[in-house]
């Protein structure tokens, strides 16, 4: 994806946390925001130091976004995804299964 559908900066992050949209399970909570200013969606990823050496984070970090590469999300919202050390012991299977649970909790697939 380019790196127009990223959210960069702090202070949309936390516009995004405040709102608090949110589901979540044992591995992942996902913020969402609606955000009609921007015509494509835009998503942010966060992997705590808990999770792991910066290897099995960035590791992580490429799955997801290859995850909602391919989702089929709702354009028009800005997404943040909290990664939770339990994730570390699934396979990208059971990442894909997990995250399209959560996204069609939060009706946006």
């Amino acid at each position: 994806m380019d790196k127009s559908y990223h959210v960069r900066k702090n202070e949309d992050i936390e516009k995004i946390i405040k709102r608090k949209e949110t589901v979540g399970d044992s591995c992942f909570v996902v913020y969402k925001l609606l955000n009609p200013d921007v015509p494509h969606l835009r998503f942010a990823i966060s992997v705590p130091k808990k999770y792991g050496n910066a290897v099995e984070r960035n590791l992580i970090r490429r799955r997801i976004r290859e995850i909602v590469a391919h989702a089929g999300l709702k354009d028009d919202f800005d997404y943040f995804i909290v990664v939770k050390p339990a994730a570390g012991a699934l396979t990208f299977a059971e990442l894909t299964a997990d995250l399209h649970k959560l996204f069609a909790r939060a009706k946006i697939i």
